[in-house]
């Protein structure tokens, strides 16, 4: 490690499974991890989709360094081959990884990081500052206070910052006043947010996962309330590329659902809006509607904005990063993870020369790294960490991953 204060901590900003994972493989070099929380328990992002069963195996979610840890002290490994939902993730692997009594002394809950900076540096002063330790700006549960770290691991996800509705990039004209109406990422339908889609007429926007998630939610709400009409708008022209994974696909739980929602649309189950770019929403009496080129669609009562997900790239803006201006994440990983030529089974391996930034000690990991690209696995988070833990022992020149020449390459 080139910072001159091993004493200090090794900071890790976020617990859920990629902070939680970089906590147990830095115990097992000897560093003395610190884990800062915003929400009130370990995996508060997880917690917001606990419903949604994921498309990756338990195989594919369990770090093995924390695996060994939690098997020491009785924990009974899940069926590997199992599709789990996010809730099982928390419950089964998350929170008994946090609870643990190697990683719970370390973990502070409610402790939101504002910022993070070089202790009596700001981000124009170069003089000594690569030897100067980190300055985290904490707000906890008794007010604001500074820590310092010897380094700095941000695992602090995405999905506190949703993409927003307005085609431009920036709020559609009216999105922010129609906010009560509007719901960001996939919410319960079936569950706790059932009494908000019961009977209604929804819109969901979006053509990935997520919203592929809430149609058939939605749809099999709409069974037992027929007053419900389901919409869905797209950017693209049509929508007959929905199963878009191979037959011998590796995560089938994606396929299936890109089948059902194929066999929805034959079944006219769905009413599809295509070439929608959103510009405005605009309320009155029949509901919300939103705009496109001058064109409106069908007023409803509840949209869902399965839009993806963007970084907060605010908290490090004292610190010299290099950020892709596209994708978002920094700028050695951005050609492995575009999603216009990768999905999450072709992105190539990487590590800790892609995820470092000029600052030293200094590292992007997690959904966090990929920035806006959704093709991110918690597999891949996993090794990311093993490959940063191990950067901050050496000396080296870290040298990078060269980008795969097409999007057939796999990892």
């Amino acid at each position: 490690m080139r910072n001159t204060a091993p004493s200090l901590p090794v900071a890790v900003i976020g617990a859920g499974p990629i902070g939680l994972s970089a906590a147990a493989h830095l115990l097992n070099r000897g560093y003395t991890p610190i884990i800062f929380e915003a929400g009130a328990q370990a995996g508060t992002h997880l917690a917001h989709w606990g419903h949604v069963r994921m498309f990756s195996p338990w195989s594919y979610n369990i770090d093995p360094a924390a695996a060994e840890l939690l098997k020491k002290d009785g924990w009974l490994e899940p069926d590997l081959t199992h599709f789990p939902t996010g809730n099982e993730l928390l419950e089964h692997y998350v929170i008994p990884l946090a609870t643990h009594s190697n990683i719970a002394p370390h973990l502070q809950l409610n402790s939101r990081v504002q910022h993070v900076s070089r202790r009596n540096h700001d981000v124009l002063r170069s003089k000594g500052r690569d030897n100067t330790p980190f300055v985290l700006r904490i707000a906890g549960p008794d007010g604001e206070h500074d820590i310092t770290a010897q380094a700095v691991i941000d695992a602090s996800g995405t999905y506190q910052t949703p993409n927003w509705l307005g085609t431009h990039g920036i709020p559609a004209l009216g999105e922010n006043a129609a906010a009560h109406a509007i719901s960001y990422g996939v919410p319960d339908i079936l569950g706790s947010a059932r009494a908000h889609y019961t009977n209604r007429s929804v819109l969901v926007v979006g053509a990935g996962h997520s919203a592929f998630n809430a149609l058939q939610d939605l749809v099999r709400l709409a069974e037992q309330s027929t007053d419900m009409r389901v919409h869905w708008a797209v950017r693209s022209e049509s929508v007959t590329n929905v199963v878009r994974s191979p037959a011998n696909d590796e995560l089938q739980e994606r396929r299936e659902l890109e089948v059902h929602i194929q066999e929805l649309l034959e079944q006219g189950r769905i009413d599809v809006h295509t070439g929608i770019e959103i510009d405005a929403i605009t309320q009155n009496q029949n509901g919300v509607t939103v705009h496109s080129n001058g064109q409106q669609l069908p007023p409803v009562d509840r949209i869902i904005a399965a839009t993806g997900f963007r970084p907060d790239l605010s908290l490090l803006s004292e610190l010299r990063t290099t950020i892709d201006p596209a994708t978002q994440s920094p700028s050695r990983l951005a050609p492995l993870i575009d999603p216009n030529l990768h999905s999450c089974g072709s992105v190539p391996e990487h590590g800790a020369a892609e995820l470092s930034h000029p600052e030293p000690n200094l590292y992007t990991v997690g959904i966090k790294s990929y920035g806006r690209a959704p093709t991110f696995l918690l597999r891949t988070g996993y090794k990311q960490v093993l490959s940063v833990i191990r950067a901050l022992d050496s000396e080296e020149e870290l040298t990078p991953v060269q980008p795969c020449p097409a999007p057939t390459c796999q990892g």
